[in-house]
């Protein structure tokens, strides 16, 4: 499996005295050099964190992979056909929430999403759908045309180690091989810690990992370099 670090939360803690520290291109480098196989940043409509400039110096001047997570909205879209990531992940958002708190609702959008979707591959992006673990809503990713999804695996984080880790957990199994017999390649993110993350070697074919809030603060204990390398011991 694959490793991409989500470095938003470095951008959260530069932001909240303003100034250029944390640097998010340094972070980012620290991370491939230590491991990452890619670099993910969620630009959020209300720009909380990563803002358009981190994105836009990480793309010109890191030579990686760059997943770009986003809203299904007409301004994303021409950011992303603008900039040119190599994949995009698709992903809900509230303003009021604190992270993202659920999967997609792709399949109550599938015509939406097929209109946005198109022009992205076209333009050579990959893209994936960020969902929950759910049939309908693997069978609504493939028909839009992306080439990955990404299951969330908050519920499975949130229930590890309890008696409804079984059922978390054998969704995401069965979600992954549906979609494989589809023709989709999966990734996997959200709530994933130095703990949990051990189980998802058991679900075969699993692309990439995307994992970002854990190894920042691991980091604050041990620094980047090692809370990377770490995580990268694990999974793989």
């Amino acid at each position: 499996m694959k490793l991409g670090v989500n470095i938003d939360h470095v951008a959260t803690l530069r932001n909240a005295r303003g100034g250029v520290e944390p640097n998010v291109l340094e972070a980012a480098k620290i991370c491939i050099a230590n491991g990452a196989d890619s670099i993910t940043t969620h630009l959020r409509e209300d720009r909380r964190h990563i803002k358009d400039e981190d994105v836009e110096r990480i793309r010109k001047e890191l030579d990686t992979k760059l997943n770009l997570e986003m809203a299904m909205t007409d301004e994303m879209q021409k950011i992303a056909l603008t900039l040119k990531p190599d994949a995009v992940c698709i992903v809900p958002e509230k303003r009021q929430e604190l992270t993202t708190e659920g999967g997609l609702d792709i399949s109550g959008q599938l015509e939406r999403g097929i209109k946005f979707i198109r022009p992205l591959v076209d333009a050579g992006i990959e893209v994936s759908l960020f969902i929950d673990p759910d049939m309908s809503q693997v069978s609504a990713a493939y028909k839009t045309g992306a080439q990955f999804i990404e299951l969330h695996t908050g519920t499975y984080s949130n229930t590890y180690g309890t008696d409804r880790e079984v059922r978390a957990f054998r969704d995401l199994c069965k979600s992954t091989e549906f979609a494989h017999n589809l023709g989709l390649k999966v990734n996997a993110g959200h709530g994933l810690n130095y703990e949990n993350v051990i189980r998802m070697n058991e679900i075969d074919g699993l692309y990439e990992l995307n994992i970002g809030h854990s190894i920042i603060s691991r980091a604050i204990f041990v620094g980047l370099p090692q809370a990377v390398r770490e995580m990268k011991e694990i999974i793989e």
